[in-house]
């Protein structure tokens, strides 16, 4: 079982290289913040994620949390990990100045997030909640909701939670039956909601609910959803926590893994009804929760490069540990010397790059937004944000399940056996494709409202731009074989933006019949991308003779290795969009 430690190298690679995240403060009048600041950051975070987090990832996944007489009772050394975790102020970090929060931007917090993850995901998942809490009430709720519930979740002394899936509406929110009924300033919440993540615990005095249910009146569908806030405690004049609200954990999924993560059925109004308070305007509620929703989904793949991360370094250290060749002199040598375990290992590394450089140039995108100088120059950075934030989160928690496979093959037998740890990372990453949206849900998301919607624009935009990439590729020695691996994959890219717009109105079923490998063209190709602009940034410093020298030489090898090995993948996919939808609907639902 490894110890973890954050690949700070690569981090500030990224943010230095390819974010170019100096500049971008700069421009954005963010005067104090610059790549010292970071650098201090992301070193105080990975201490806290090693000494503190790391250590509880395996107790976690042996002692989860279990439900008792108080609720839900947190992983042992959860508590105290997470008051550590608030006392440093690692909650407040992106939050706005307005309510406590140190307003630094998206990107940042990203790449800290990232360390959380890797040293205990189960952990990390309550804050992560809590953070898109924050955004749904800073976007949508009313003043006084503000003043009430942001100083206290953007500090971390609450937790925030999402509550939409019901036992008969998953995906299919239309079907949602909660209720809220009018009550003199607030609204009575009636329901019953289940996987909800860190429904409840207790370490903190309050947790706070967003939970979708349905007024009296409400039309049918979506667009008769709305969003209420709803405490575990009621707050008293003071504004502290007091009365226990009639909303409570009912019971605890028994899950694959995350096991130290409380994953709540939640029932609302048992008794005489749960109080709760409007979150924007009646019937919006789904437009709130996408706020959280969105937020989420780029953060569930950031979790998925994570997990992968975490699995890789402990596949790297058994590696050079386990010895297995005999040499001739008949000593003994470690497995990493082996040609296909050293395959494995560079194309987890490879895949994790790629896969950190694609989280973190799409949170940059979300500050670009934020910081824009004018309207225009916003809405060009929104449709990036809109147009990567799918892929973020199919293609990033796809790989990593075929990351984190890896490390168990690396460890050969010993992977299946619980004891080395390598399982409990395959199993944890097996959520990834599913909550926030399955894989399937955001590949139509990705060529129904991201892509067709808008004629291919947005894509149009993306694909323009990595062929500017190939371009300079070409033009630069060392990179012929590159340019040519990514401008192929750009080729694919452009062939099947070109058959889904053509074909889609004419086969009603073609969109739903390739939207998922659709969507992993678009990862790879994205990952090719900015593997490629990474070579060329280490190309660039190596000639100049600064920087980690060992480290550049390194990531021209995974840039290199990514072209050939899993670049090529995009072929694949084309000719499977290529395909259509014939053989796919060809079966009556009897026959399968």
């Amino acid at each position: 079982m490894s110890d973890y430690v954050h690949p700070y190298r690569d981090t500030e690679f990224v943010l230095g290289e390819l974010v170019e995240l100096e500049r971008f403060c700069a421009e954005a009048g963010l005067h104090d913040v610059n790549g010292e600041l970071v650098s201090a950051i992301l070193a105080e975070a990975g201490r806290l994620g090693s000494e503190v987090l790391a250590p509880l990832n395996a107790v976690g996944d042996t002692q989860g949390a279990r439900l008792g007489e108080r609720g839900v009772e947190e992983t042992p050394g959860f508590a105290a990990a997470y008051g550590q975790f608030v006392e440093s102020g690692w909650p407040s970090l992106t939050a706005a100045e307005a309510w406590g929060g140190q307003n630094l931007p998206n990107v940042v917090g990203t790449a800290v997030n990232e360390i959380w993850h890797s040293a205990n995901m189960a952990f990390a998942l309550c804050p992560m909640l809590t953070q898109g809490a924050i955004e749904a009430l800073a976007h949508h709720g009313s003043a006084a909701l503000q003043a009430a519930y942001l100083p206290k979740l953007v500090s971390g002394e609450w937790t925030g939670t999402m509550n939409l899936t019901e036992p008969d509406a998953g995906s299919d929110l239309a079907a949602i039956k909660a209720r809220a009924v009018p009550n003199g300033d607030h609204y009575l919440i009636s329901g019953q909601k289940i996987f909800i993540t860190w429904g409840d615990h207790q370490m903190t005095d309050n947790v706070v609910h967003l939970v979708l249910a349905r007024l009296p009146d409400a039309p049918a569908g979506v667009k008769g959803i709305s969003l209420f806030v709803v405490p575990k405690f009621l707050l008293d004049a003071q504004g502290r926590p007091g009365a226990h609200n009639d909303a409570q954990c009912v019971s605890l999924e028994h899950k694959l893994g995350i096991h130290g993560s409380p994953t709540c059925v939640m029932s609302f109004g048992e008794k005489e009804g749960a109080v709760g308070y409007l979150v924007g305007e009646p019937h919006k509620g789904l437009a709130c929760m996408f706020t959280m929703m969105n937020h989420a989904r780029q953060s569930v793949g950031l979790q998925g490069l994570a997990i992968s991360e975490r699995a890789y370094q402990q596949a790297r250290q058994y590696a050079r540990e386990r010895l297995q060749g005999t040499r001739k002199d008949g000593s003994r040598f470690p497995i990493i010397e082996f040609p296909d375990v050293r395959r494995m290992l560079l194309q987890m590394k490879a895949s994790i790059e790629a896969m950190r450089a694609l989280a973190l140039v799409a949170a940059a995108e979300v500050d670009r937004t934020a910081h824009a100088p004018d309207a225009d120059v916003a809405a060009r950075h929104q449709g990036r944000v809109d147009l990567l934030t799918p892929i973020v989160k199919g293609w990033l928690t796809e790989l990593a399940q075929e990351v984190t496979s890896l490390g168990v093959q690396i460890h050969g037998g010993m992977g299946f056996i619980e004891e080395t740890g390598a399982a409990r990372h395959y199993r944890d990453a097996r959520i990834l494709t599913i909550y926030e949206g399955t894989t399937g849900i955001q590949a139509l998301d990705l060529v129904g409202r991201k892509t067709l919607l808008n004629k291919g624009e947005l894509l149009g935009g993306l694909l323009d731009e990595i062929g500017e990439t190939v371009a300079r590729l070409e033009s630069a020695g060392p990179f012929a074989a590159q340019a040519r691996a990514l401008g192929e994959a750009l080729a694919a890219g452009r062939e099947a933006r070109r058959l889904l717009l053509e074909g889609a109105e004419a086969d009603a079923a073609l969109a739903g019949s390739v939207s998922v490998n659709f969507l992993m063209l678009s990862g790879y190709l994205c990952g090719g991308w900015l593997m490629a602009r990474s070579a060329l940034r280490a190309q660039a410093l190596l000639e100049a003779g600064g920087g980690d020298r060992a480290f550049l030489e390194s990531k021209l090898v995974t840039a290199r290795f990514y072209a050939e090995q899993l670049l090529p993948r995009t072929q694949a996919l084309l000719a499977a969009i290529r395909a259509g939808s014939a053989s796919i609907m060809a079966l009556s639902d009897e026959q399968f």
